[in-house]
């Protein structure tokens, strides 16, 4: 009976290492250039922080970006950031940090007071925005996506 037991446990390692490929290279996923455009900067000199969001429920979550890019404007008003990004569902949050501190300073009210802007150019008023307001998708062709930083 012991042998009959080794025997099936035998067999069922085999079908299962016959299923699973541990050595199986990774899917590739397609991904899609983005160039991001953004216009009316505030300071020619301070750094714009990209924050890219793919995951609705970590938007604007301190942190849970996928995605975080510094661009320096070197003198100019507009910058444009080329980027790939896995196809699917996008938003972007930017900040210019004026002060060189590092940070995103806010008010008593948490607030900010520097410069921010959102992808589909949504003006928030008394809430922050949702990511469906500021989603687009990235699908195979290139996409030029323009926020402007203008208040």
């Amino acid at each position: 009976m012991m042998s009959f037991q080794v025997a099936l446990l035998s067999a069922g390692s085999a079908v299962v290492s016959a299923w699973t490929t541990p050595n199986a290279a990774p899917r590739p996923v397609a991904t899609s250039l983005v160039s991001v455009i953004v216009t009316d900067l505030p300071s020619t000199k301070a750094t714009v922080k990209l924050y890219f969001y793919n995951i609705k429920d970590n938007f604007l979550k301190r942190g849970s970006y996928t995605l975080l890019k510094y661009v320096k404007p070197a003198g100019s008003k507009q910058i444009t950031l080329p980027v790939d990004l896995p196809n699917g569902e996008w938003a972007v949050a930017l900040t210019q940090d004026t002060n060189n501190n590092d940070l995103v300073d806010k008010n008593f009210l948490g607030i900010p007071t520097e410069p921010y802007a959102f992808s589909n150019n949504v003006r928030p008023t008394l809430a922050a925005p949702a990511f469906d307001e500021c989603k687009f998708m990235v699908s195979g062709a290139a996409k030029v996506v323009t926020i402007s930083m203008k208040k």
